[in-house]
């Protein structure tokens, strides 16, 4: 193996694909990067087993300034790599295979030698693409993903709701995008024309956070997927990920469709007012309370620890009842954030009844969230 290529090429390539790395892998081979040289192209490769992520190189993009004197492979440990590119002050760098899994790293200036791993050691990941596959512009799913991610259990006891459900039917070309952890909901539904055959997924979390950090200004991301894994590939990279078992719940029921109390009012005060409210802690949770009447909302928060809090917004529409009701205010925040507006309508179900926020504009987006039994 030995090949020169442009420094920031490399390094781009090995950062995105060491973000499928986990610290302290059982298999001492998955924290490393496997390097595949062949005649046209670099592979670089990393997995934790659930997510895999494959960044190639091209020796006929100009990019790369890509030079391959011989083919080859080796697996070197991602925090030693990654730094030893990034330390190299060339704009070219050569990487030598020199005696077994000995890597020489260097530019006219510095040489590091680095024990690796060889590549018959590394795990075999199956690549191969799924039968369905599809193309999303990369804004639209994105969208998705910040609209629902946020919601998803960090409690592995439920590990279905660790991930994001994507549930489409070929019928009605829907595809209805839902996280949840059990005291909020978030619910997003798209179209989708090009797809012919229904599907219903739970893509973790992980999963989609490196994604949304990799896809900002690409056109159309290809996905393919099966009952087992889905791959999402652009620019020369493929993501893949195992999707998660287990039936997702049934969500459609906790949404409510009768309402005692709906306002309208600024997003961005708001925001502001539940953001100040949130300071004010009871054993590190804050719980807001709304104390609604005709033309404002009242906001206060009380811990015996801290102290008070206490302030009022106008409102701009109000339908129904007066209404008092206790919430998370991170849950809150999170809600309002993800739906990007300047104006937001909440519809109460009740003072002990799950709540929605919905943007007045944009319909296909839905927040819930469930209020906390207030005892003062």
């Amino acid at each position: 193996m030995n090949f020169t290529i442009s420094k920031n090429a490399f390094y781009h390539g090995l950062s995105n694909v060491a973000k499928a790395i986990v610290v302290n892998s059982p298999l001492p081979q998955l924290s490393g990067i496997k390097i595949d040289v062949l005649e046209n192209q670099i592979v670089l490769t990393a997995s934790d087993s659930d997510l895999s992520i494959e960044h190639r190189l091209y020796l006929s993009d100009p990019n790369t300034k890509l030079n391959i004197t011989e083919i080859g492979s080796v697996v070197i440990d991602a925090r030693y790599l990654n730094d030893i590119v990034r330390k190299l002050e060339d704009d070219v760098i050569h990487v030598e295979l020199i005696d077994g899994a000995l890597v020489k790293i260097f530019d006219n200036l510095a040489d590091f030698r680095i024990n690796g791993m060889k590549a018959s050691q590394y795990p075999k990941i199956d690549f191969s693409e799924p039968e369905l596959s599809f193309t999303m512009k990369s804004e639209v799913l994105s969208n998705a993903i910040n609209q629902t991610l946020f919601a998803t259990s960090d409690r592995e006891t439920r590990p279905v709701l660790t991930g994001v459900n994507f549930n489409y039917k070929a019928e009605d070309k829907k595809l209805v995008v839902i996280a949840t952890d059990s005291y909020r909901l978030a619910h997003k539904t798209l179209s989708l024309e090009n797809v012919d055959k229904d599907f219903n997924i739970t893509i973790p979390r992980k999963a989609l956070n490196e994604l949304l950090r990799m896809i900002e200004n690409h056109e159309e991301i290809n996905i393919s997927l099966d009952e087992k894994k889905i791959q999402f590939q652009f620019d020369h990279l493929l993501i893949q990920s195992r999707l998660l078992d287990g039936l997702f719940p049934e969500t459609k029921r906790l949404i409510p469709t009768q309402f005692v109390t709906e306002i309208k009012t600024q997003m961005k005060q708001l925001v502001r007012a539940i953001d100040r409210a949130s300071f004010i802690k009871s054993e590190g949770v804050s719980t807001v309370k709304f104390d609604i009447i005709s033309d404002e909302i009242v906001i206060t928060n009380t811990s015996q620890e801290m102290g008070s809090f206490k302030e009022s917004i106008s409102i701009d529409e109000f339908k129904g009842e007066p209404l008092k009701i206790s919430f998370s205010s991170r849950f809150m925040i999170e809600a309002l954030r993800s739906l990007n507006t300047l104006d937001v309508q909440i519809k109460f179900a009740g003072d002990m009844r799950p709540f929605l926020i919905i943007n007045p504009n944009d319909e296909s987006i839905i927040q819930l969230v469930l209020p906390v039994r207030s005892y003062d």
